[in-house]
């Protein structure tokens, strides 16, 4: 059997009548998530990924966003930082609705 370089066999696998391959013995585990390509060949490449929330995915195309939001989870991390009253607070008339 023939691999591409870096690829080594696994295990050898048999699609089922809708045409699904259980690929748990390459080390897949529930709700993983694989972007798939084919090459001319046939060769099936799965690459890992993780999906973000389109409204996240801001905080990724900005660098400058970024490394603020780093800043203040490492202010956190190190205890520098304290609950903001008008943000966390339940005593706002308006939400109590009177």
């Amino acid at each position: 059997m023939s691999t591409l370089e870096g690829f080594r066999p696994v295990a050898e696998v048999t699609a089922d009548e809708r045409a699904r391959i259980a690929i748990g013995k390459a080390g897949a585990h529930k709700n993983d998530r694989y972007a798939v390509s084919v090459n001319a060949d046939g060769v099936i490449l799965l690459v890992p990924l993780a999906s973000i929330p389109k409204r996240e995915l801001l905080v990724w195309e900005n660098d400058e966003l970024r490394a603020s939001l780093f800043r203040g989870l490492a202010d956190a991390a190190e205890g520098n930082a304290r609950p903001l009253g008008w943000v966390t607070s339940d005593d706002d008339e308006d939400v109590k609705g009177t």
